[in-house]
């Protein structure tokens, strides 16, 4: 039995700014100091002891957010490309506000996030399915690599939608919110065909 401990990263001053983050790589898309307080908030109450290893996205934010998880346990740390967040393309750093406004088609009212068709509009932009079947590598490889290990991954909003979305396979791609920064999500696989979803955006406190 493989176990996925799923963390979103901290706090950005991008997510502050309902910005588009995707996957930029600069100065506003790393930890702010909430963020870094978000995260040692996570380290102080989750205790990552138990666990075998981290793998974590390349970008900045992940990273940083990993390394004070990691702080005190020093568990062996390796990156992955398909943890990386969804891009969305020439989206990527603009404001969601602005984006409403101009492509309210594409909005979902509830969460105020992008329904799967925004790639209508936003033509680079990567699909909401493409993440999903990137996702479901991720943990078929994992899982053959590491069947009886305890795994924290350290990733981003949308990748940990996809991964849930992955597990449940609703019809409606919409009826799961992206989780909340430094939330955990934790999914455990029996084998690559049996998977379950014990518990989504949890906060530890």
């Amino acid at each position: 039995m493989t176990e996925f401990y799923l963390i979103r990263h901290g706090q950005t001053q991008a997510n502050a700014q309902g910005l588009k983050q995707g996957t930029i790589n600069s100065e506003i898309t790393n930890l702010n100091d909430a963020g870094e307080a978000q995260a040692q908030n996570l380290a102080d109450n989750f205790d990552i002891s138990f666990a075998d290893r981290i793998i974590c996205s390349p970008l900045n934010r992940t990273k940083q957010t990993a390394a004070i998880l990691n702080a005190d346990q020093k568990l062996p740390i390796t990156y992955d490309k398909r943890l990386l967040e969804i891009s969305y393309g020439q989206w990527d750093g603009q404001l969601n506000s602005k984006l409403r406004e101009t492509h309210p088609d594409v909005y979902n009212e509830y969460w105020n996030d992008v329904l799967p068709d925004y790639v209508k509009y936003a033509t680079e932009g990567e699909t909401f399915q493409s993440v999903i079947d990137r996702v479901h590598d991720f943990m078929v490889d994992t899982i053959a690599k590491y069947p009886e290990e305890k795994i924290i991954i350290v990733t981003h909003g949308f990748t940990v939608k996809a991964f849930a979305l992955d597990v449940l396979r609703p019809n409606n791609l919409m009826s799961l919110p992206e989780p909340r920064n430094t939330s955990v999500t934790k999914i455990i696989a029996l084998n690559e065909k049996e998977l379950y979803l014990e518990y989504y955006n949890q906060f530890f406190n």
